[in-house]
């Protein structure tokens, strides 16, 4: 995304912060994410510097904050029971050229509820309550594949904003960066106007969706290591 259209998002979201809070019902949410433990060597935060791969990346830390240990090339990030439509990711990331795999890259997906609310986990704290309870990592397999199970989150309330699920890459040798959230091509809020200010950092994140027998709704998405990413080395 652009950097008007980020702050203008931020600026709806911190907006409506505090009513977001106020309206969670109490004892219903689940955590889905897994305890914290040490941090993986692979992943040590590095010290900034510059330029950085991917420019200003504000929360980025996040990652960090409850990584498991021991990470999967597929995760369940909503629990069977999360109020919503279920929904499942899936592709494969590629190395620069787009067509070698790359194996070991981390990505960390999160997202609103299904009343568009990034609603915590009792008990979180730091980036854990700012991203909410629907927040999980995959690192990919030798194949570069990766899956995660959910649902189809919400527009933030009261905006025009399309509904989307962020996502930030961690690779071994960079620091963690933004990629083009997922969003959903048949979603009104994503106009032509809105399509044309996304980046397509990592390529495109506008998905089309399908329904399975289940009625779980099916996107793939195939993601470049640094295409479009602004400094990336």
């Amino acid at each position: 995304m652009d950097k008007a259209f980020h702050d203008e998002t931020r600026r709806s979201f911190l907006k409506r912060a505090s009513l977001f809070a106020v309206a969670l019902p109490a004892g219903v949410l689940i955590n889905c994410a897994r305890p914290a433990r040490t941090q993986p060597a692979m992943v040590e935060a590095r010290a900034d510097t510059k330029p950085r791969v991917g420019g200003y990346c504000e929360g980025c830390e996040a990652i960090y904050d409850g990584m498991p240990a021991q990470l999967n090339w597929e995760t369940r990030i909503a629990a069977a029971n999360e109020p919503g439509e279920p929904f499942e990711a899936s592709g494969r990331i590629y190395q620069p050229d787009g067509k070698t795999p790359a194996p070991g890259v981390i990505l960390y997906a999160y997202h609103t509820d299904a009343k568009g609310i990034y609603s915590p986990a009792p008990g979180a704290t730091g980036g854990a309550r700012r991203n909410g309870h629907l927040r999980g990592w995959i690192k990919t397999n030798e194949r570069g594949e990766y899956k995660f199970v959910t649902i189809k989150p919400a527009s933030y309330p009261d905006t025009k904003i399309p509904s989307h699920i962020h996502l930030i890459v961690k690779e071994a040798d960079k620091n963690e960066y933004y990629i083009d959230s997922f969003e959903f091509e048949d979603d009104p809020f994503l106009t032509q106007q809105e399509r044309a200010r996304r980046r397509k950092l990592g390529g495109s994140g506008v998905v089309h969706l399908t329904k399975n027998a289940g009625g779980v709704w099916l996107a793939r998405r195939d993601i470049t290591l640094g295409l479009n990413v602004p400094d990336y080395r």
